[in-house]
């Protein structure tokens, strides 16, 4: 056979992804659900972050009330680029709070550390500091009947390098996934528990306090948005424990496979901070990831949750 001719098409050696990897390829990237009525913005800039999740927001300053058209407008920015960015806003914990309330009751969490009342947690990270939630893909306290809607956080003191956070965008998550595995998770539940989480960075003793208060939840593996009706994965390594009605074994497979999406870069947008930013996110529709890459330097957030409402 001359260089010139076509092998036959039989000639390749058999090939095949498995069907456990990531797929790769073109993404599916629908920033909104169909349908969807997208129109401008009439009461600030909006700057896009990334493909279908993240945008700054231009001429809003978060220390005066919202008016119900504004916050109206955020609430819409939010829905469709789920995590919202707000630069040089230096807000008090009060100010803070007072935003966040504009989209309901805070949260508590004696998990963690608090700062100037019990609905703010103070993340102070430095040399010899308990690590607490960095480099781990999650999502606020799934492991509770009903997860936080919402989280407003700022950094009042930045490293000198490193220390962004990155947010997926699970509905994207969840468009990309195989006819296949959709229909075996359409309808699957799914066990959440606080445990796995926190005991990597927590002794025994002290988790054993929160046993009783925090036990195991069932949500399900594909949620609805309450606002916009997108199906979304909702399932994530720090709190999934298993997939129930299946064998482990299996439950693993599938676990490891659907925790896999929030990886993906396509999905995904990347912020670095500066002292005084604002992250406002939606955290029925996204998993986050704090990175862990500077060192002994030190790194003051504080975080305000918002609470939400029973997946569904």
């Amino acid at each position: 056979m001359s260089v010139t001719d076509t092998p036959p098409l039989n000639s390749l050696r058999p090939a095949r992804i498995p069907d456990d990897g990531l797929y790769e390829g073109r993404r599916v990237l629908r920033r909104t659900p169909e349908h969807w009525d997208d129109r401008p913005y009439e009461l600030f800039g909006l700057v896009p972050q990334g493909a279908t999740i993240g945008a700054e927001i231009h001429g809003v300053d978060l220390s005066r009330p919202l008016s119900p058209t504004l916050r109206a407008e955020l609430n819409r920015a939010l829905l469709e680029w789920k995590v919202l960015f707000f630069r040089g806003q230096h807000l008090s914990s009060e100010h803070q709070r007072a935003f966040a309330l504009n989209w309901g009751e805070l949260e508590t969490n004696p998990l963690l550390a608090r700062g100037d009342s019990d609905d703010v947690v103070r993340f102070d990270k430095s040399a010899g500091s308990v690590p607490t939630y960095e480099n781990v893909w999650h999502t606020d306290v799934t492991f509770r009947e009903r997860p936080a809607m919402g989280a407003v956080l700022q950094l009042r003191e930045v490293p000198p390098s490193g220390g962004d956070t990155m947010w997926a965008d699970m509905a994207a998550a969840y468009d990309n996934l195989s006819h296949e595995v959709k229909d075996r998770i359409d309808g699957a539940v799914a066990e959440h528990d606080f445990l796995p989480g926190f005991r990597r960075f927590y002794g025994p003793e002290r988790l054993a306090r929160w046993q009783e208060s925090f036990p195991p939840v069932t949500h399900p593996v594909v949620r609805r948005h309450p606002e916009t009706g997108r199906r979304m994965l909702f399932v994530n390594t720090s709190f999934t424990t298993r997939i129930l009605g299946v064998e482990r074994a299996e439950s693993d497979r599938l676990l490891r496979l659907l925790f896999q999406q929030a990886h993906v870069p396509e999905f995904q947008v990347r912020f670095r901070w500066q002292a005084g930013d604002i992250a406002f996110w939606d955290n029925r529709a996204t998993q986050h990831y704090a990175v862990a890459d500077y060192g002994d330097a030190r790194r003051v957030a504080e975080r305000v949750a918002i609470a939400g409402d029973r997946p569904y």
